[in-house]
């Protein structure tokens, strides 16, 4: 099964409003109608085939058929697979937080992009990390910046996490 998006599926990514949590928005995205079930577990972990149907059958996702794939070609995306567990990286915490800055309109969350594409360093990442989520409560609603705060912690590595908790920046 290689999950697609629908028209409502499209329509609840660009509108933010939909009653979707950060991991089923991120499912929607990577379903393309390219990747197959297998693929999705290995990106999102285990829970993605639960997902998948739950989103299915809420409308937001049909499901098409796989295009054929050969023998060896499967046997090598078995072998090559990552694990299902769920990875941390600032990398990843990085590009989360600057495609949340650049959804919002306001000059402010323009001035943290710049300041977190700049960022060299991991410590100027933390910080510029952890300056973006002090701001966002004054960008966007609560529910949002809480959303966003936790889909952060979920990918930004323990060492970096605490070093934001120490700041103050975990409260929220």
């Amino acid at each position: 099964m290689q999950p697609r998006k629908t028209d409502l599926a499209h329509d609840a990514l660009q509108a933010h409003r939909a009653p979707l949590d950060m991991r089923q928005r991120r499912l929607l995205i990577l379903c393309d109608g390219q990747r197959d079930l297998a693929q999705l577990t290995a990106m999102i972990g285990p829970e993605a085939s639960a997902m998948v149907i739950q989103l299915i059958q809420a409308g937001y996702l049909v499901s098409t058929a796989p295009t054929p794939v050969t023998a060896p070609v499967a046997a090598a995306a078995a072998v090559s697979a990552p694990p299902a567990e769920r990875r941390r990286s600032l990398v990843a915490a990085r590009i989360y937080l600057l495609g949340i800055l650049e959804m919002q309109r306001h000059p402010q969350a323009a001035a943290l992009l710049y300041t977190l594409q700049q960022a060299r360093s991991d410590v100027q990442v933390v910080a510029a990390l952890r300056g973006a989520l002090e701001a966002l409560p004054g960008l966007t609603s609560a529910g949002y910046c809480e959303r966003v705060r936790q889909r952060l912690f979920e990918v930004l590595p323990e060492t970096h996490l605490a070093q934001l908790e120490q700041a103050g920046a975990v409260a929220g």
